[in-house]
């Protein structure tokens, strides 16, 4: 997928590790302190991850400004996660295509509860479908606590 001189591809080959880990570790407040190895696990294990790359794929020159993974079965359930846009390439309307591809992607379009959590970005995922939990009562969570968290 290609527009305005930057692509889409959920082809892993073309992920930036050290771009996704340097954001990651050092820029989202979710993850500060992620491990390398924790990354590329996390890449290697998610069924879907897309990246967004200033240039045409392949190419000489394209590098990854943006990322976002989306864990699932392909049916039932989905959750989206480590979604970005580098700094300097935001304001320029990526973040909104990339949820457009992710939310359109045609094994996703079928998926009965497909869940995120923000602590800063509801307005844009209210744009694509995505609202509070209407029963949070239903949910639980179990956090474990991992070596990059404080």
């Amino acid at each position: 997928m290609n527009r305005k001189g930057f692509s889409i591809s959920t082809n892993k080959k073309y992920l930036d590790v050290d771009v996704i880990h340097d954001f990651l570790n050092q820029e989202a407040y979710w993850s500060k302190g992620i491990t390398k190895e924790t990354v590329i696990k996390s890449i290697e294990n998610t069924t879907l991850c897309f990246g967004v790359y200033k240039g045409e794929i392949g190419n000489e020159g394209c590098d990854q400004v943006g990322f976002a993974r989306v864990i699932t079965d392909l049916a039932t359930h989905a959750y989206l996660c480590d979604v970005f846009i580098l700094p300097d390439y935001r304001k320029l309307g990526l973040s909104k295509w990339l949820m457009d591809v992710i939310t359109n992607h045609s094994e996703l379009k079928e998926v009965r509860r497909f869940m995120l959590a923000t602590n800063d970005a509801h307005s844009l995922y209210k744009k694509y479908g995505f609202n509070e939990i209407d029963k949070p009562e239903l949910f639980m969570q179990k956090v474990g606590k991992t070596p990059f968290q404080k």
